[in-house]
């Protein structure tokens, strides 16, 4: 069950690109609400009373091609603020019959210097002489419609901001998102606050009482079953739920086997003792891993835990009274990356879980009060919740688990290889105070084998990969650079004191084009 958002606030419309979570997040922070559709689903919509402004996306498709991504004329016609990006900025033109060649000798493609021409509103305050732009597109805006006028150019693509002020229609050929842009901020400031009229009030400290308010609405008389995992989500659900219907939430920990080391009976007690919730304990161990048995293919693994998943929660459900609502800590990105969007072209990475691991037909309806927020965002909301430093602010744990980081097939023996030495990475971040400069760090197992020498003997053994990364919101992240005297140390301890490991290696990939997790 989705909470609906009846705030003001800026539709973004998603064709595709890899960044437009990032535009989402650029409008959040400047404390304006936004949410992301998909082109198709433009067609859904019947009011338009809550929407102060539209930024469409950038996107791989081309307006060049007769079969090409399109909104609604109609969308023209509702005196509502618009402004394109990359591909956004194509379709504006298109629509209002200028020309846009494809160009394969004069590409843009990283920084460009962007020069100003005219005064506008959406560039106050962002111009100094020169300004260094992040471009990415080989289309190319060649004839001006009528009734646009030209703000601003680079060498290469001389309509690189074009406006209709009558029509407050606005476009941008760069990505102003991006942290590569200078001072891109100042476009989404003046677009929110100079053109489309809005003020600040996106907070995330009072959506808790909406949010409060809203769980009451949708529960009433009956009860719930959080699945508690310990994670920052599902953590910040139970506390938000129990601080709206109390004694009707129970709490579900199902131990998969695929925890951290000792992770699962600290969660238990501070849940237990400290915050007084209604916890049960559902040792699941031996089921989960007897249908994990012989599976490699990372998906079929989503889908078996999240089916099982659900399944202990149906039959915990049918010991209770009254209880028809199942709790999860599923966030925005969650969403964003499970969904396979034929109407915006945007790749599904991966099921999670929660979103895509779910069976399609369920007793109890789901209610995901996190729905619409960022991770950094439900820190934020923990935190005014009262949940304890060490939860709020430990790093994200993937649903399935170690599941997950145990590449191709499990078994017992590897996970607790992998336990023992995930958790001295993270003690040695801890003990070096490291942890808290990184966004996400874990150890993984790979299925390789490799020859190595202890003691004169000979060893073949499993190669372990360490991975830490630096993000906002998981959406993109890029590696973090341990120090190499750190990464001497943790090689030699974990290949010392974990028996099974004789390799270590360090992940310096980003996201894109690598994902943060493994599988």
């Amino acid at each position: 069950m989705q909470f609906q958002s009846q705030r003001e606030k800026i539709l973004i419309v998603d064709f595709g690109s890899q960044v437009t979570k990032l535009i989402a997040r650029r409008v959040r922070d400047l404390g304006v609400y936004s949410e992301v559709i998909i082109p198709k689903d433009i067609k859904k919509l019947n009011d338009f009373t809550k929407i102060k402004g539209i930024i469409l996306s950038g996107g791989p498709s081309t307006v060049t091609k007769r079969k090409h991504q399109k909104i609604p004329k109609e969308i023209f016609l509702q005196n509502i603020p618009i402004l394109g990006i990359c591909y956004g900025l194509q379709l504006i033109a298109k629509v209002f019959g200028g020309k846009i060649k494809a160009s394969k000798k004069r590409r843009e493609f990283g920084r460009a210097i962007i020069f100003k021409k005219k005064e506008s509103k959406l560039t106050k305050n962002f111009f100094e002489k020169k300004k260094i732009v992040w471009m990415s597109h080989e289309d190319a805006v060649t004839k001006l419609p009528k009734e646009f006028k030209v703000i601003a150019y680079t060498h290469d693509s001389k309509l690189t901001i074009i406006e209709n002020t009558s029509k407050k229609i606005y476009g941008v050929q760069f990505h102003p998102e991006v942290t590569h842009t200078e001072n891109g901020r100042k476009i989404f400031e003046n677009f929110l606050f100079r053109i489309c009229k809005l003020k600040k009030k996106w907070n995330i400290n009072l959506q808790k009482k909406r949010l409060i308010l809203e769980v009451k609405n949708i529960i009433k008389d009956k009860q719930v079953i959080c699945a508690l995992s310990g994670g920052v989500d599902s953590s910040v659900v139970a506390l938000l739920i129990n601080k709206a219907i109390k004694n009707k939430l129970v709490c579900i920990m199902v131990d998969t086997g695929l925890m951290r080391k000792n992770e699962f009976k600290y969660t238990y007690n501070i849940f237990k003792k400290r915050y007084k919730l209604n916890v049960k304990l559902i040792n699941a161990s031996k089921i989960f891993i007897s249908k994990l048995k012989g599976i490699s293919n990372p998906e079929k693994k989503r889908k078996i835990i999240g089916n099982l998943f659900i399944k202990i929660f149906e039959k915990e459900s049918r010991k209770l009274k009254n209880v028809k609502f199942l709790a999860q800590g599923t966030l925005y990105p969650d969403i964003i990356e499970s969904r396979s969007s034929t109407g915006s072209k945007t790749s599904k990475i991966k099921s999670h879980h929660n979103v895509g691991g779910l069976p399609k037909k369920m007793n109890l309806k789901l209610i995901e009060p996190l729905k619409e927020f960022f991770k950094d965002e439900v820190r934020i909301l923990g935190k005014s919740l009262g949940l304890s430093k060490n939860i709020c602010f430990r790093h994200p744990f993937p649903g399935p688990g170690l599941g997950i980081r145990i590449i191709g097939t499990i078994t017992k023996e590897k996970i607790k290889i992998l336990q023992e030495a995930d958790s001295i990475f993270i003690n040695e971040l801890n003990k070096s105070n490291l942890y808290n400069k990184i966004w996400q760090a874990y150890a993984a197992l790979l299925p390789i084998k490799t020859v190595g020498v202890m003691g004169d003997s000979r060893t073949y053994e499993y190669t372990c990969l360490l991975r830490a990364v630096t993000s906002e919101d998981g959406m993109t992240a890029d590696y973090f650079n341990l120090p190499k005297d750190f990464l001497d140390k943790i090689s030699n301890k974990i290949i010392n004191n974990v028996k099974g490991i004789n390799r270590v290696v360090f992940d310096i990939s980003s996201k894109p084009p690598s994902t943060i997790e493994l599988e």
